[in-house]
């Protein structure tokens, strides 16, 4: 994956020249914790436990919550009142009573959120959604790994989601 740094703000993109809507520094891990509600961390560190050596994995702490990019932005972790809300973008639109929300669709992308108050809550379901959103932004063909999903879609067609939701 080719990574560029934007020269104003150092940022880190999958992309050379990405546009993004806020070009002002992102923070370090521990500068956004130092600011952040104590639920916050546990729920990062159980994601990250299970997706953190994926390769190519960009983690871009922002004053508005954490993105999670392989090239493009596949998942972003927002902070809420009293959760952490997980959203993460598809090549199809899965049902599920877990999400908090209804599913926002942008042509072939389609943003699912979860909101998390406990760390338990990341379990091989949310992780198999967030390895999908993964290999979905990469291009990668990846495969669908959680197998009580709607299989509905036309499959993972990559394109840049940076543009909406940063």
């Amino acid at each position: 994956m080719e990574r560029w740094t934007c020269p104003k703000c150092d940022r880190v993109f999958g992309k050379v020249n990405q546009s993004h809507l806020t070009c002002e520094p992102g923070f370090t891990i521990d500068e956004y914790f130092s600011q952040a509600r104590p639920f916050e961390r546990p729920i990062f560190d159980a994601v990250i436990s299970r997706i953190g050596d994926l390769e190519g994995l960009i983690i871009d702490p922002l004053p508005v919550g954490i993105l999670l990019k392989n090239g493009p932005m596949f998942a972003e972790l927002r902070p809420k009142t009293k959760w952490t809300a997980v959203g993460f973008s598809l090549g199809r639109k899965v049902e599920s009573g877990r999400f908090s929300r209804k599913v926002s669709s942008f042509g072939k992308k389609h943003f699912h959120v979860i909101n998390i108050t406990n760390p338990a809550e990341i379990d091989d379901e949310l992780v198999d959604w967030l390895l999908e959103a993964y290999h979905l932004a990469g291009g990668t063909s990846g495969q669908r790994l959680c197998d009580n999903t709607d299989q509905s879609g036309d499959g993972m067609a990559p394109d840049d989601i940076d543009d909406i939701f940063d």
